[in-house]
């Protein structure tokens, strides 16, 4: 009995997107070219947007310069009302550098710790809470937490300041000779500390949370401990991600103004007793002064400035050049 089939064709199913037609991998073609457009563009606009801001303030900065019969670094008085005026650079240049390290001195390794213990340690019930308060306290304003430190951390640290004056006063630094509240640059130092603490934590934690499992899974299989396996995992994997974190921070606790104002008792003295009452920052200058200066003092305002976009640059720059220092030896290319 013959059965009769029905011809097959022999040739192989057509492969996906054989239907494609030219019109939509031309349009696929356009949106490449419009794409690459738009970041190109993105990034020459970034980069004149940057130019123009360092003319406008080397301009302005000339300016006062050429009007300028003190020294523009190291003389510590400022009289922008005067005739003529003189700066005060060294003066806020050391004030702004001074309360910026103490602050990532305080600050970091606290982050570094509070990151670990919510994406290693903690659990769940725990963690996401945590996580989410850390969340909030970045968002908190500058100015909230300038009324808590004028109103609550100044007359607290009057007690810390006695004591850091009685066992430690033979430092130097921590020579208390005046007497008065606590407004000076450690204060300050510790109230930048409160302020970058959440921004560094949020970074560095995310950046824990993206560690390879298979790396710290291996490290236990070894017979490591848990902070073995976050000291030979964990943090290597992380360094540039704590760098990048640490100098968002610093970014922050170099530009801080309103906070700064309302805790600092600033004068134009350079003094490396922090206890003592005085000092002063770029930002917080330029935000007290402005409004009563003359056209001259404005623009010796703006030389201020331009000194604290130089050093935000250098920083940032160093920064870029540790991450790619360090890159290929933080398993993020594994």
């Amino acid at each position: 009995m013959d059965i009769a089939t029905e011809p097959t064709s022999s040739s192989p199913p057509p492969p996906p997107g054989h239907g494609t037609t030219l019109a939509s991998k031309g349009s696929s073609h356009a949106g490449d070219r419009v794409f690459v457009a738009l970041s190109r563009g993105s990034g020459i606009t970034l980069l004149v947007i940057m130019a123009a801001i360092a003319a406008f303030l080397a301009y302005r900065t000339g300016l006062a310069v050429s009007k300028d019969d003190a020294n523009f670094l190291t003389t510590s008085e400022w009289n922008p009302a005067g005739s003529p005026p003189v700066f005060g650079i060294a003066v806020l240049l050391f004030g702004t550098v001074v309360s910026s390290i103490i602050a990532m001195a305080i600050a970091v390794p606290i982050a570094i710790g509070i990151a670990l213990f919510i994406s290693h340690y903690a659990p769940r019930k725990l963690a996401t809470p945590l996580a989410y308060t850390v969340d909030l306290l970045a968002a908190v304003p500058s100015i909230i937490y300038g009324l808590w430190g004028a109103v609550f951390l100044v007359p607290y640290l009057d007690g810390l300041n006695k004591w850091l004056d009685e066992y430690l006063g033979w430092t130097y630094i921590f020579d208390k000779t005046s007497d008065g509240v606590a407004r000076n640059l450690f204060t300050v130092g510790i109230l930048l500390a409160i302020m970058i603490l959440p921004i560094v934590t949020n970074v560095t934690r995310e950046v824990f949370l993206q560690s390879p499992k298979m790396h710290e899974e291996a490290a236990l299989a070894l017979g490591a401990t848990r902070w073995e396996v976050m000291r030979m995992s964990v943090l290597p994997f992380g360094r540039s991600g704590i760098i990048s974190a640490s100098m968002l921070g610093l970014g922050r606790a170099l530009g801080e103004t309103m906070a700064v104002a309302v805790v600092l008792s600033p004068s134009f003295i350079i003094s490396g007793r922090l206890l003592d009452p005085g000092g002063g920052t770029f930002a917080q200058n330029i935000a007290a002064k402005f409004n009563e200066a003359d056209e001259f003092g404005r623009d010796a305002l703006i030389a201020s400035g331009l000194v604290l976009f130089v050093i935000t640059l250098l920083v940032n720059g160093a920064a870029r050049w540790i991450i790619g220092r360090r890159k290929e030896y933080s398993g993020a290319n594994a």
